[in-house]
């Protein structure tokens, strides 16, 4: 099959890969840019999770202010070189990851910072849930760990939906950018100020 150029400009315009990955996924699925977009996100998973073990001590703080001054966001995103850090799509991640702290308020990066105790309490709390709602005693931890899946989604950034495209994670998300910057890419720290809550 023929891959025109704008097919490969599409698919990159969407997907932010490059030029020869986009031209090779579009081949390897027949031109079916659906598809194409599905192939380079695992193959752009599997590079970044080659990446992963890589140092980032370079990066950038991000900050955001929410129209009408109430809320307000500062991220540490970090790279492994300095020329990464000044471009300007990686500072429009940070940008982009600063919106999605501040609309949706997560309060941990990943499931591994979230205390034990927490996790505890939590599943504590969907146990007795499911419990007065009458299901069997048997199936209650499986009902906690369920709970505990959508509660992941809600309180870890790395496992919320993307505020700009939510058929992807912020995980898909840092991947994606993993695979297109040839960096490994990580999300150190954030705040989120919200005038009146503590």
């Amino acid at each position: 099959m023929d891959i025109s150029a704008d097919m490969v400009k599409e698919l990159r315009d969407s997907t932010g890969a490059g030029m020869m990955e986009c031209k090779k996924a579009l081949l390897e699925t027949g031109g079916d840019m659906e598809a194409a977009v599905k192939y380079l996100r695992e193959r752009g998973i599997a590079k970044a999770t080659l990446k992963s073990h890589r140092e980032t001590s370079e990066g950038i703080i991000s900050s955001y202010i929410h129209a009408g001054n109430k809320v307000g966001v500062m991220i540490e995103l970090s790279c492994e070189t300095d020329f990464v850090a000044r471009t300007d799509e990686f500072k429009t991640l940070g940008k982009d990851l600063c919106m999605q702290i501040a609309a949706s308020n997560p309060k941990y990066i990943s499931r591994d910072n979230i205390p034990e105790d927490v996790l505890s309490s939590e599943k504590d709390i969907f146990r007795k849930q499911a419990k007065q709602e009458g299901k069997p005693d048997k199936m209650l931890d499986k009902i906690a760990e369920g709970k505990l899946g959508r509660f992941f989604s809600e309180v870890c950034l790395m496992e919320q939906p993307f505020i700009k495209d939510t058929d992807k994670s912020i995980e898909d998300v840092i991947k994606l950018a993993i695979s297109k910057f040839g960096e490994n890419i990580q999300v150190k720290r954030f705040i989120r100020f919200e005038v009146g809550v503590e």
